[in-house]
């Protein structure tokens, strides 16, 4: 059974960082790419950053290009997402998402990806 699980979120003020962290089990991502949706209240959810598991593209949505660095520890099956310089409209619960399907395609294709975590608050105050 594959499993998502996501940690770091927090409460923090407008120009801190944090780190998520989803460590994925159940099966190999090898071929998979993983990243992170995020969904504020009343807002659908919206793509952040993917990775690609075996060619590491990295895609990222442009409101988090230049603040925000997706990685991944294959040994540990786990990717990150450092937000630096967080802004109020940064407020969300965070997902972690993996599939088959390319992370270019994810803005597109996001009701389609098969795993998701169960989610993490992060709450940027001003």
């Amino acid at each position: 059974q594959v499993q998502l699980v996501e940690s770091g979120g927090g409460l923090v003020q407008a120009g801190d960082s944090l780190r998520l962290s989803c460590a994925a089990s159940g099966r190999t991502f090898s071929s998979y790419s993983m990243g992170w949706f995020r969904q504020a209240p009343g807002k659908e959810r919206e793509f952040v950053a993917a990775i690609n598991w075996s060619s590491g593209r990295i895609d990222y949505a442009d409101a988090v290009k230049g603040r925000f660095t997706i990685s991944r520890d294959s040994a540990k099956n786990t990717v990150y997402l450092l937000m630096n310089s967080l802004k109020p409209e940064d407020t969300a619960v965070y997902y972690c998402a993996a599939d088959l399907i390319d992370g270019s395609l994810w803005v597109q294709l996001k009701n389609a990806l098969r795993y998701w975590g169960q989610g993490t608050q992060v709450t940027v105050s001003s």
